[in-house]
C-alpha cells in the first residue's frame, strides 16, 4: 500500500470520527446523562410526571419550611388524660372494709376461706387477673363485670353490692399489675421492654430514660413514633432541642430507637462516586459538596449541578398542579447552577435529605475532548511510525 493511500486513509477515518463522534453524543462515554436530557425530561413522554425546578432562596426557604415542621407535636394528637380503664389481662387487688360490728366479713366467716383480715374489719382479697370474660370474683358480691371501667366504677358497683349484707362496707381497688396499656419501646435502647401507661401520662423521652437511654450518640439516632397505622421519625437530637416534641405516649404506641445513619448517592463528575452517610440532624447542599470532594474541575458543568427526589405534593408552590407518582409524592429535579455566585448562598440553606441522589453532569468541553482522544487515538499511530522514518 502507497504512502498516499495510506495517509487518505488515516485522515478519512479522523474526519469520519469527528463528524461521528461529535454530532451524536451518544457515542461519546460518559458518567449519565447531559446537561439538556436533564432539562428535558419533563418534556420527555416516557418520563411524565416529573417536574424540574431552577433553585433560588424561595425553593430553598420553602423546603426548609417543610422541613421544620415535621413535628412529632403536629403530626400526632396529644392523647386527653384520662382515669385507667381495666382491661383483660390486668392484675387487681381488692380491699373491703366493713365498719363494727361486722356482720358478714367476721373471723368465723372467714376461717378456713383463705381470705386474710387485719383484725380491724379489713379483709384483702388475694390478686385477681381479669380474664377473657372481662370480671373478677369478690366473696358475697358474685361476678363483676370490670372490662372498660374505671377503679372507682369497679369500687362503687362492689359497695352497691355488699350494701345490705355488710355494715357500711368501703371498697378500695388497687391495679396490681398493668398488662394492657402499656407503651413498647425497641431498638437501640440499653432495656426493650414495655412502659405502663401511668396517671398523668408518660411522655417520650421518659419512655426512653426508663428503658436505659439510647445505645447510640445521640447525633445519630432518630426515634421512631409508631400510631394507630402512622408513622413518623425525627432525629433525637431535634427531639432535644424542642420541648413541645417530647409529647405524651398514649398506650399503644411504640417507640422505635434508630441508628440508621441517613445517607445520599453522589454520581457524575465530581471528586468521588458513591454513598454517603450523614447525621440525624441533617446536612444541606453545600455540605453534601464538600463531603464528595467538589466538583471535578476537568469535567463537570457548574450549570448542571442536580438533586433528585420525591417530593411531597405540599411541599413547595408549583406553578400547576403536579402529577403525584409514587406514594403520592411528585418526582422532582432541583437544578442549581453553581456559576452564579449566589448559589452558594442558596446551597447553604437548602436541605438534603435522606436517599437524595446528585448528580453532576459533563460540561460539554469535556465531551469535545473525548472526542479529540478517540481522533488522536487514531492519528497519532500515524505520526509515530512517520517521525521514525518508518513512513515517508
Amino acid at each position: 500500500m502507497s504512502l498516499k493511500v495510506i495517509r487518505h486513509f488515516v485522515l478519512s477515518v479522523a474526519a469520519s470520527s469527528l463528524v461521528v463522534f461529535g454530532g451524536c453524543a451518544n457515542f461519546v462515554p460518559g458518567t449519565g446523562p447531559r446537561t439538556a436530557s436533564v432539562e428535558q425530561a419533563p418534556q420527555t413522554a416516557s418520563l411524565r410526571g416529573i417536574e424540574l425546578i431552577n433553585v433560588n432562596y424561595a425553593v430553598a426557604t420553602a423546603l426548609q419550611k417543610e422541613n421544620q415542621a415535621r413535628r412529632f407535636s403536629s403530626f400526632f394528637a396529644q392523647p386527653k388524660l384520662s382515669e385507667y380503664h381495666v382491661g383483660p389481662g390486668d392484675v387487681l387487688q381488692i380491699f373491703i372494709w366493713e365498719a363494727p360490728p361486722a356482720m358478714l366479713f367476721t373471723p368465723q366467716a372467714l376461717s378456713g376461706s383463705g381470705l386474710s383480715s387485719s383484725g380491724t374489719g379489713t379483709v384483702s382479697l388475694p390478686e385477681q387477673i381479669v380474664g377473657n370474660s372481662g370480671t373478677v370474683v369478690v366473696p358475697f358480691a358474685g361476678k363483676i363485670a370490670v372490662d372498660g371501667k374505671t377503679l372507682s366504677e369497679i369500687e362503687a358497683e362492689i359497695t352497691s353490692r355488699l350494701r345490705g349484707k355488710a355494715n357500711h362496707p368501703q371498697v378500695i381497688v388497687r391495679l396490681a399489675r398493668n398488662n394492657t396499656q402499656n407503651i413498647t419501646i425497641v431498638g437501640n435502647v440499653q432495656h426493650s421492654m414495655e412502659v405502663p401507661m401511668m396517671p398523668g401520662g408518660v411522655k417520650l423521652l421518659r419512655a426512653i430514660a426508663l428503658a436505659g437511654g439510647v445505645t447510640k450518640p445521640v447525633e445519630k439516632t432518630t426515634i421512631q413514633i409508631s400510631r394507630d397505622g402512622r408513622t413518623m421519625t425525627l432525629p433525637l437530637e431535634a427531639i432535644l432541642r424542642n420541648p413541645q416534641d417530647n409529647i405524651a405516649l398514649q398506650a399503644g404506641d411504640v417507640v422505635t430507637a434508630l441508628y440508621q445513619p441517613l445517607s445520599f448517592t453522589a454520581l457524575g463528575a465530581i471528586g468521588r462516586n458513591g454513598e454517603v452517610d450523614f447525621e440525624a440532624n441533617g446536612i444541606n447542599l453545600a455540605q453534601a459538596l464538600a463531603r464528595i470532594g467538589g466538583l471535578d474541575d476537568n469535567r463537570s458543568n457548574p450549570a448542571g449541578v442536580f438533586l433528585f427526589r420525591m417530593v411531597p405534593p405540599d411541599a413547595l408552590p408549583w406553578p400547576q398542579k403536579p402529577t403525584t407518582l409514587v406514594d403520592g409524592k411528585v418526582p422532582t429535579i432541583f437544578q442549581f447552577n453553581l456559576h452564579d455566585p449566589a448559589t452558594f448562598f442558596v446551597a447553604q440553606s437548602f436541605p438534603v435529605e435522606n436517599k437524595d441522589l446528585i448528580y453532576v453532569s459533563d460540561a460539554p468541553a469535556a465531551d469535545l475532548q473525548k472526542v479529540l482522544n478517540v481522533v488522536g487515538s487514531i492519528v497519532y499511530p500515524f505520526q509515530t511510525l512517520q517521525s521514525f522514518g518508518v513512513i515517508r
